[in-house]
């Protein structure tokens, strides 16, 4: 077997090794978003076909955030022990195989299942291209180089809802669940031939399960509760008690990982001003990125009758533009430019983008939709890259590992319980015959608008 170290793959590859490298990470990054994505435009076909409400059929998001939100804090860990070749391949295998199985699923049960072991593989594939990022290339460019690698996470959601949209129109909704398999089966291969095996390893820790068995169940009973709120008659008592044992549960968690040597969560980085509020602001970008991305395709083919497909071609307008704001950013984050302004301006964006749509009326053009939608995925093209340079930035090299992943859990719990959120809203709004009306989405948006608008506090606060 080749030498797979950095001074070997340099010396087989030459300069254009390290791009090769990223676009290996970048294939898993856009199978994860692609896999997040394309199946928000088949909803509304799964549940006629499984005879569910949204009320459940939003578990398919939410289950895949919350297990990827879980999973990610494992990937330092695996780093230290496997390096980010060993680990990523492993991760791309799982992935294609459990893609496979969910195309096949004959009940939601199934479905559900297969959403969920997608979204743990995809946590821990979500935090290697950050950090390899941050250990190949030096640091004026590191902007440039999160800007192309976050091209893949802007690629997916572009393209990913009018995949989705043919597939469900054209084929059938199990398709898009096969959709991510061929691209991580590439994965594998390319992660074995273009990785770097690690330069030194530390000494073996072990690693910390039971702080992840409870991180696991803090989330999900967190996100339950939230669920069974949306029908509350004779559960009140058992989501009082979901929600005291999830507290009891985040009360163990936070004092086990300020006690152990390991921790899932190191929680001195976040004793660090800059970190901590770069954090918050990834919590807020976690809603805004999925949040929308789940309300908008349900939104136009709910609300507004539009097929499947013109949902999906709804957003690639969005998608494209959001592709050319990640270079843009990266290069002037690179150049100097003040992360924090970056950040807010992306959140001003957002938050016009939230309220435009929560403006809305039923005879509005789908121009106009496009636009709104462009507004929103530029400001999120502003936020994504500019955080995490910002949380980052400070950090020594030894900290890179637990720091990736800690932002990438924090912007995915903000995805997961955004998600949960949005959908509580919508079953709270609105109904005319058991279908959510546009006056219930109305209110969704003014809650995003309102949370992106208040994580602006956090991120002015923000020192790079």
């Amino acid at each position: 077997m080749g030498d797979n170290s950095v001074e070997g793959l340099i010396g087989r590859y030459g300069a254009k090794w390290r791009w090769l490298a990223v676009c290996t990470v970048m294939l898993g990054t856009i199978a994860t978003v692609l896999s997040a994505t394309v199946v928000n435009v088949a909803l509304h076909e799964i549940m006629v076909e499984f005879g569910i409400r949204q009320g459940q059929v939003h578990w398919l998001a939410t289950g895949f955030i919350a297990a990827m939100t879980t999973t990610m804090l494992a990937s330092s860990w695996l780093l230290d022990h496997f390096g980010v070749r060993k680990t990523l391949a492993f991760a791309m295998a799982m992935f294609t195989l459990i893609s496979l199985a969910g195309g096949l699923a004959s009940s939601p049960g199934q479905l559900i299942a297969a959403r969920i072991g997608q979204g743990a593989m995809a946590g821990l594939m979500q935090p290697m291209g950050m950090y390899l990022v941050f250990r190949i290339f030096p640091r004026n460019r590191r902007g440039q180089a999160m800007g192309i690698y976050g091209m893949g996470v802007v690629l997916a959601p572009a393209l990913g809802p009018v995949l989705g949209g043919f597939l469900v129109d054209q084929l059938n909704w199990r398709f898009v669940m096969f959709a991510p398999a061929p691209i991580t089966f590439l994965g594998v291969f390319m992660a074995l031939r273009f990785l770097p095996t690690p330069e030194s390893r530390p000494t073996p820790y072990q690693f910390d399960l039971p702080g992840l068995i409870l991180l696991g169940a803090i989330v999900g009973l967190s996100l339950d509760t939230l669920n069974r709120i949306q029908n509350l008659g004779g559960q009140e008592a058992r989501v009082t008690i979901e929600g005291l044992v999830a507290l009891v549960f985040l009360v163990m968690f936070v004092r086990r990982e300020k006690r152990i040597k390991h921790p899932l969560i190191n929680v001195s980085l976040l004793r660090k001003p800059s970190f901590l509020s770069a954090n918050l602001g990834a919590m807020a970008l976690g809603l805004a990125l999925f949040g929308s991305t789940y309300l908008i395709p349900l939104y136009v083919q709910t609300a507004l009758g539009y097929s499947a497909t013109e949902a999906g071609l709804l957003m690639l307008p969005a998608g494209i533009v959001l592709g050319m704001t990640f270079p843009l950013v990266g290069r002037l984050a690179d150049r100097g430019g003040d992360a924090r302004k970056l950040v807010i301006f992306g959140m001003a964006v957002f938050a016009l983008s939230a309220i435009l749509f929560a403006l809305s009326e039923l005879t509005l053009a789908f121009g106009w939709l496009a636009l709104w939608t462009v507004f929103g995925r530029v400001g999120i093209g502003f936020m994504l890259p500019s955080l995490s340079i910002g949380a980052l930035n400070p950090l020594r090299p030894e900290e890179l590992g637990a720091g990736s992943s800690t932002i990438n859990f924090t912007r995915q719990l903000g995805g997961a319980f955004g998600v949960n959120i949005v959908a509580l809203t919508i079953e709270f709004g609105e109904h005319n015959a058991g279908i959510p009306t546009i006056n219930a989405f109305h209110t969704a948006w003014w809650l995003v608008a309102v949370f992106v608008a208040v994580a602006v506090v956090p991120v002015w606060r923000m020192r790079v």
